[in-house]
């Protein structure tokens, strides 16, 4: 258990200097009384670091609101806080106030702060945003103290206010064996020991001198320590470090005043300047470091922490690029800057000018680090429209790198996405996270094809949280995975997660390392350099094709399932709402341009990739649920309005379908009578039939047995334990169920780490139970809908399931409420088909991926639960069954059967995640022909988007279509970004064949163009239109972007 800023993180990696020295290589090169003699020095200097000049007396207040620091200033509430003071309790701040004046002997010394306000802390210093008491996980004491430097020169008499805002910290659960998990929880343990008392407590608050001779010293002395170190016992070079090492340790003497010490420190310094200068040869490897604080939007935190991190780090980054001219920070996500903008003006006006002088890199691409697993594509192509925007409107900057560190695995859509809106790198890292055993990915350099043959560049280091300790260097090269044809390693190093950034540590460290014998060369850079550096030497020799995979976090499909359906809906909402405002704008419809902007910076904001995948605590998804439901109204609310714009005067009902297809579809109408109407696509038709045919209609019967559900197409039986036992396709005959089908499986889910984020394989050897019926009955009975509702009991869990079929329809759908009371546990559907398979088709982002269905491999294995957007199918050449779903993403698939999985119960960070209600539906089609004849993307799409009834004037429309080409799928029709009134739409081809189309409009369309993602023009020859239409021709998966530009 730990209270947050208790611990370290099981991301960052640390910079204990004194824990990175090899005791055991050192005394291998010294002798034993010079080794010991070597520490005793090494740690006595960094005690005369710091000499206190007087006590800071701090007066405060408790509040849970975000105070301005003016405001906070003026604020009455003020008591005096003296060390010992408890305070605060969970999700709580304390204010604080203080004045220093400095004493005579501040006369021309370097003054610092030595602050214990007892949480992570935002610090102003005469109303300016200063820096950070770093975060409790920081375990080297002077990194709390070396980067709050007040004045490099103190003049006596000058008088400093200053303001904190301390952080009192809150609980979630975590175990001391592992991090973000808990184990098996005992009940009643992992509660929260300081639950409703004071959780922080003041310390000692101090300013003082800060001794840069003693440091600089102590730099000198580490840095050739560590070399040392890593050299082999007979190294000539380690000898001439091992005798100036002792040489310093006799020439330093620290039993005398300080003036004296000081005096030493420089002849101590004299005497390793030799061992300091010698330089590498020719073929030393060169690192490109850049500084950086890989801020989580949220994760361990709730979102209002994230606001006062970014003014913690930024400005402690801000001083330390004004000291170091050579120093480079890079601060990706424009949300981070964006908070900055709105809560510290100041400080984000300081950045722009340190963006313009070149030391703050602002780079990512992305308006936050998000997911790609989950996020839809046209999700995708949006955080980089946003993104990308901000970037070169507020800051300046035109982006050319994808800057995703920290995500848990890469959608092989990416590189198309990339390329199209004019990404040229991608850097990350993370899926060298192999502790499971899985796979390791081969290569740091090489050029990736996504899944339509387009390439990106990519550079993946092996952490985001490097140090620059000669040590971690000379470690990184040598476990590096690529061993041929590399000399060069991109190094993003410094603290993460509130860790405040870079210390001086790392910078002093990257200096002396420019050229020094032993060590790998430092360059401080842009990461761009290492891109262009390595493009002159030839480029990559290598290629890896398909989905970057990340072997381990799969839980993250499943977690937080709430976020899930809330991301899917919100995306889904704007769609409607963009497509009929789009074109009720072309007849005067006003479109809400600010709303719909803020809309999707809230949908873009809760995919970051903490958020989405469910690893954060509690407060963040009740936050992300208030974002959702507010996209949601808001996205419904435009898309009524503009579809009731088009349809214009009248009473008659209207239906209206998004989708690029004729939609035949039972509506249920404002009397509750059904239709089925046969609506145009991207259009609408009068919701109105003349009844159906005998043949049409569906039917129920119920018996002792189960029920049956049948229409003209399909029949479905169930037996009285729920399940379905039979799907037969009733023109051909054949049967698709090899075994019960809906069939609830429940798992013991212990991950051994990362609680929220893995599901260990081993899950599938604590099966638990299946479902259990406790009722079955007719819930509908209609000859256009037929439903049965099935009550059923697992573990301590309920679930009712509307279970469905329409008239017309070939999918049965189950409509499903869950009471979901569960810790540590799984559950999945599943859905054994007749069908011989051994890749399973992954609907994801404008296409689809193969995954195996077998264990053959490590790479098979690897993939036992893997993401899935709106269908998993098992097809042949002849046939194929698929399990549809409107807010699912995890799944796998074993030999012939497809396991949706619908539920977890995670117990860290969040205690019992999950447990309430839920609502989501999945769905069973099967059709006779191949894959690319099938209706699999049209059901997946029906399922989630249903029509939409709107009074009216009578008539039928359709305002965009296509001819041939029935693997082509309008996704998107958007107003353009620019506001001309220009309608943009995004096609893709969804089957992996190669395909020619004709794309119809009926609108007054004065030109059409091929643009890029960011919508801009990509030829400045226009596309011929022939007829209200152009022609187009795709490649498999290919997706285009087409800009109509209306008549005025």
């Amino acid at each position: 258990m730990a209270r947050y800023g208790g611990g370290p993180g099981p991301s960052h990696a640390s910079s204990q200097q004194n824990d990175c020295m090899s005791q055991e290589m050192i005394s291998m090169k010294l002798a034993p009384e010079w080794h010991d003699r070597l520490r005793h020095w090494t740690a006595t200097l960094e005690k005369d670091f710091y000499r206190p000049l007087g006590e800071i007396s701090f007066e405060g207040f408790c509040t849970y609101d975000h105070i301005p620091p003016q405001e906070a200033l003026e604020h009455s509430g003020y008591a005096p806080v003296p060390a010992g003071t408890v305070w605060g309790h969970q999700w709580e701040y304390m204010w604080l106030k203080g004045e220093i004046t400095l004493p005579p002997e501040a006369e021309g010394q370097v003054i610092v702060l030595n602050l214990n306000p007892g949480g992570e802390t935002t610090l102003f210093v005469n109303g300016a945003s200063f820096g950070t008491y770093r975060a409790g996980w920081v375990s080297v004491p002077h990194h709390f103290i070396e980067d709050n430097i007040l004045t490099e020169n103190g003049k006596p008499g000058e008088t400093y206010l200053l303001q904190a805002e301390a952080y009192a910290g809150h609980f979630y659960p975590e175990s001391t064996v592992a991090g973000c998990s808990t184990g098996p929880v005992i009940p009643g343990t992992y509660t929260d020991p300081l639950e409703g008392k004071l959780r922080a407590a003041m310390g000692e608050n101090t300013f003082g001198i800060w001794n840069e001779e003693a440091y600089q010293l102590w730099m000198d002395v580490v840095t050739l320590t560590e070399v040392m170190s890593c050299l082999p016992e007979s190294s000539l070079r380690a000898a001439k470090i091992g005798r100036a090492l002792e040489k310093f340790t006799l020439t330093v003497d620290f039993e005398q005043p300080l003036e004296g010490r000081i005096a030493s420190y420089k002849k101590g310094r004299e005497v390793l300047k030799e061992a300091l200068s010698c330089v590498n040869g020719s073929t030393a490897p060169t690192f490109y470091g850049i500084g950086n604080a890989h801020l989580d939007v949220a994760w361990l935190w709730p979102l209002e922490e994230t606001q006062r991190k970014v003014s913690r780090t930024f400005a402690a980054q801000l001083r330390l690029i004004e000291k170091y001219p050579g120093y480079k920070f890079l601060q990706s996500q424009p949300q981070t800057y964006a908070y900055c903008q709105q809560y510290y003006p100041e400080l984000f006006q300081r950045i722009k000018q340190a963006i313009q002088q070149g030391g703050w890199i602002a780079e990512g691409g992305m308006w936050v680090e998000p997911d790609t697993n989950m996020t839809s594509g046209e999700s995708l192509v949006r955080q980089l429209v946003h993104g990308m925007r901000y970037f070169r409107e507020e800051l300046g900057v035109n982006c050319e790198i994808l800057w995703l560190p920290d995500t848990f695995g890469y959608t092989a859509a990416l590189p198309q996405i990339l390329k199209n809106c004019g990404i040229k790198y991608l850097v990350t890292q993370k899926i060298f996270w192999s502790y499971n055993g899985g796979e390791q990915f081969p290569y740091h350099y090489f050029t990736w094809r996504g899944m339509d043959g387009s390439e990106i560049v990519s550079y993946l280091p092996t952490s985001y949280t490097y140090t620059t300790n000669p040590k971690q260097l000379i470690d990184v090269w040598e476990n590096r995975v690529q061993k041929d044809g590399l000399d060069k390693f991109l190094l993003p190093y410094g603290y993460g997660d509130g860790g405040g950034g870079p210390s001086r540590d790392y910078i002093e460290f990257a200096l002396r390392e420019k050229d020094l014998e032993g060590c790998p060369k430092v360059e401080m850079a842009h990461p761009s350099k290492i891109f262009e550096d390595l493009e002159a030497e030839g480029g990559p020799e290598n290629t890896y094709v398909g989905e970057l995979y990340f072997s381990c976090h799969r839980g993250v499909y499943t977690s937080q399932a709430s976020v899930k359906r809330g991301n899917r809906k919100s995306e889904l909402a704007l769609r409607e709402a963009e497509l009929w405002g789009a074109v009720a704008q072309q007849s005067g419809f006003a479109f809400p341009y600010e709303e719909w902007d803020a809309d999707w910076k809230k949908v873009l904001l809760n995919q970051f990739h903490d958020i989405l995948p469910g690893s954060c605590i509690g407060p963040v998804y009740k936050k992300a649920k208030e974002l959702h439901d507010q996209v949601i109204a808001s996205g419904e609310g435009i898309a009524a309005s503009a579809a009731g714009s088009i349809a214009g005067s009248g009473s008659a009902e209207l239906v209206f379908n998004s989708l690029s297809w004729e939609r035949d579809a039972v509506v249920k109408k404002a009397d509750g009578s059904y239709a089925r109407v046969k609506v145009p696509a991207c259009g609408y038709a009068p919701a109105a039939d003349s009844g159906l045919a005998p043949e049409e209609a569906v039917t129920v019967s119920l018996d002792g047995n189960g029920a049956v559900l049948q229409n003209s197409k399909v029949k479905a039986v169930f037996d009285n334990n729920g399940e379905m036992t039979s799907f037969v396709l009733r023109e051909s005959g054949r049967e698709f169920a090899a075994g019960p089908m809906n069939r609830l499986l429940l798992y013991k889910d212990v991950p051994r780490v990362f609680d929220a984020w893995d599901i260990d394989s081993n899950y599938e050897q604590q099966f638990v139970e299946s479902g259990r019926c406790t009722g079955i009955r007719v819930a509908e009975e209609s000859p256009y809908r037929c439903a049965i509702e099935i009550q059923r009991e697992i573990g301590n869990s309920t679930l009712t399931q509307i279970v469905s079929l329409e008239s017309g329809a070939i999918r049965v759908e189950f409509d499903t409420t869950a009471g979901w009371h569960e810790l540590h546990r799984l559950l999945k559907v599943s859905f054994p088909v007749d069908v011989t398979a051994t890749e399973a088709v992954n609907e994801m982002q404008f296409g689809y991926v193969k995954r195996p269905t077998h264990r053959s491999r490590a790479y098979d294995k690897d993939r036992f639960e893997v993401c899935n957007h709106r269908y998993t199918a098992l097809c042949d050449e002849g046939h194929g069954a698929a399990v549809l779903n409107d807010c699912k993403y995890g799944v796998s698939m074993l030999e012939n059967a497809i396991n949706l999985t619908l539920l977890r119960a995670a117990a860290s960070p969040e205690m019992a995640a999950d447990n309430g209600t839920h609502h989501f539906t999945y769905a069973f089609t099967a059709w006779e022909g191949s894959l690319l004849e099938s209706p699999v993307v049209r059901e997946g799409y029906e399922l989630n988007v249903s029509p939409v009834i709107v009074t009216g004037a009578p008539g039928r429309r359709s305002f965009f279509s296509l001819e041939g080409g029935g693997n082509v799928v309008i996704d998107t029709v958007k107003p353009a970004e620019d506001q001309s009134g220009d309608i943009v739409l995004r096609l893709y081809e969804s089957k992996h064949a190669d395909t020619s189309c004709t794309l119809r409009w009926d609108l007054p369309v004065e030109s059409a163009r091929l643009c890029n993602m960011l919508e801009e023009a990509a030829s400045e020859t226009p596309l011929a239109v022939e007829g209200s239409g152009v022609s187009l021709h795709f490649r498999p998966f290919e997706v285009k972007t087409v800009r109509l530009h209306p008549k005025k």
